[in-house]
């Protein structure tokens, strides 16, 4: 959850009123590192909250996957990362959530 933009105001406006990043901790409960992190972003001219942050468009439709394995039941993970220009790691990842596996039985 992200603080709005007039708590952070506020608890820059206490820090640079004299106190110390301790009693900025006490009073609105924010980290230290989190301050500076403020600071830094009023230097860079904007104090606002990142979110609502957005997702990238998945490069494994879990349908499309689906049906390429279906097509294709002995590709390699390799070979599906080629297929979809992406990682070997990233179709393994893929399978697991959609709980497909290539066990093997000898």
């Amino acid at each position: 959850m992200a603080y709005s933009e007039d708590y952070r105001k506020r608890a820059i406006e206490y820090y640079h009123a004299g106190h110390t990043q301790a009693e900025v901790f006490e009073i609105f409960k924010i980290h230290p590192s989190t301050i500076r992190d403020w600071e830094a972003r009023i230097e860079a001219g904007n104090l606002k909250p990142s979110y609502p942050k957005t997702r990238k468009a998945r490069k494994l439709p879990p349908e499309k996957l689906a049906q390429f394995i279906n097509e294709n039941p002995d590709a390699l993970l390799v070979e599906i990362g080629n297929h979809f220009d992406c990682s070997a790691e990233a179709v393994r990842q893929a399978l697991v959530k959609l709980k497909i596996t290539y066990k093997k039985n000898p």
